[in-house]
């Protein structure tokens, strides 16, 4: 882990990383840092105070002689779900927070930044230092998540407005014809599934464990824009006989008939809200922004089914991680595993549970992960939006059924 780093690299580290989510909301207006667009997304805003109020909370609260806050009132503001620290602020209430301004944000980042630079640079015991490098390690992951939320949240505040504004002015370049998808086999057997001890990992990666795969083929490539629209031509979001009960459900009640991002002109054209602005639908890019009832359905429409998150690890193997550009890329080439990391968060089949022997970890910090192993499933990979370096094989992301805000797409299986 970064506990064996010396302390002036993890400065590095962590300096760079408070550097970018600064740099994230470089492009916006503290207008659009301030608004919630839904109560599952979150303002710029307070990502930004949130992942301080982290290390301030866990770290210079523990750590800090004399310690004080730099507003006692940012414990309640900025808590996200941790019941041990203490009272909350509604999460769907967030973007009525017109105060603390974003200067004053600016300001609570800085002061903590300074205090965990005096405590890195100071005289630690070996045990001290060990414990503040794992919580810097720890806290350094949680931001880069935040990060992608950032960019993800705030795309979907963006396409709320008949402006339909960019976030990044260059344009979209167009893509390079897909390859022809083609299925991998495996041979499946006995496999290793979990964080194998290598690097940093979240606690719902652990413990690594023994589980059985039977033979099973993959995608080359992730499903395309092009693809899924024959998919809808096809009737696909009328067509009861493709969907999860419940997933029939939420089509019907909220009349859907594409992703959440396409929209439709005069001309029957179809366009994608990305976060270049409203852009003509590219056929040849990765569909995106999909839940997991369409991810399903499509799936059936194609007579193939989702990985489970096992075989999904196991062919993992053979991929190499990819880093994003913030809207997903095409896949040309027709060798081997395409698209695995850093283009679309793929839905498997598997509900987020437990591995087995997995255990919560005491105090406030044990309610990151374990709490939420209910009614969600397991994203693996990762997304254009995804930092550069945390992205593994082992990667656990999980969201509800019915959640299509963030970069996810489909890899079939069969």
């Amino acid at each position: 882990m970064d506990m064996r780093l010396p302390q002036h690299q993890l400065q590095a580290r962590y300096d760079a990383v408070r550097r970018r989510s600064l740099a994230l909301a470089e492009p916006l207006t503290d207008e659009d840092c301030g608004a919630q667009s839904m109560p599952d997304a979150s303002p710029v805003k307070w990502h930004l105070a949130h992942t301080t109020w982290f290390f301030e909370t866990f770290i210079l609260e523990r750590m800090e002689a004399d310690f004080a806050p730099f507003h006692p009132a940012f414990r309640v503001l900025f808590n996200s779900y941790y019941n041990g620290i203490g009272d909350k602020h509604p999460r769907a209430q967030r973007g009525l927070l017109t105060r603390p301004a974003m200067p004053q944000v600016r300001a609570y980042r800085a002061d903590v930044d300074a205090r965990i630079a005096r405590l890195l640079s100071g005289e630690l015991t070996a045990e001290q230092s060990a414990q503040l490098a794992e919580l810097i390690s720890l806290g350094l992951q949680h931001e880069q998540q935040h990060q992608e939320l950032m960019l993800t949240d705030v795309k979907h505040l963006l396409a709320q407005s008949a402006l339909l504004p960019e976030y990044m002015a260059s344009p979209l370049p167009q893509a390079a014809a897909a390859a022809p998808l083609a299925w991998l086999a495996f041979d499946g057997g006995l496999t290793d599934i979990g964080h194998d001890g290598d690097g940093f990992c979240f606690d719902n990666e652990l413990p690594r464990h023994k589980q059985y795969v039977a033979p099973f083929a993959l995608a080359s490539r992730l499903v395309t824009n092009g693809e899924y629209l024959a998919f809808i031509a096809a009737g696909g979001y009328l067509n009861a006989a493709l969907w999860l009960a419940e997933g029939w459900d939420w089509v019907r009640t909220q009349g859907l008939r594409s992703p959440i991002y396409w929209q439709q002109d005069e001309q029957g054209r179809w366009r994608e809200f990305t976060l270049h602005g409203a852009q003509p639908l590219d056929l040849e890019r990765p569909v995106t922004h999909l839940s997991l009832f369409e991810a399903d359905a499509y799936a059936n429409w194609a007579g193939a089914r989702l990985p489970t998150e096992a075989e999904w690890e196991m062919a993992a193997a053979l991929a190499s991680i990819e880093t994003g550009a913030l809207h997903p890329s095409g896949a040309a080439d027709a060798s081997g595993l395409q698209q695995m990391f850093g283009h679309c968060w793929q839905w498997t089949s598997s509900s987020y549970a437990p591995y087995p022997g997995f255990s919560v970890a005491p105090g406030a910090l044990g309610e990151y992960n374990g709490k939420f192993m209910l009614n969600q499933y397991v994203l693996r990979g990762s997304s254009c939006a995804t930092p550069d370096g945390h992205a593994r094989a082992s990667y656990r992301n999980f969201f509800p059924a019915g959640a299509r805000w963030q970069f996810s797409g489909i890899r079939l299986a069969r």
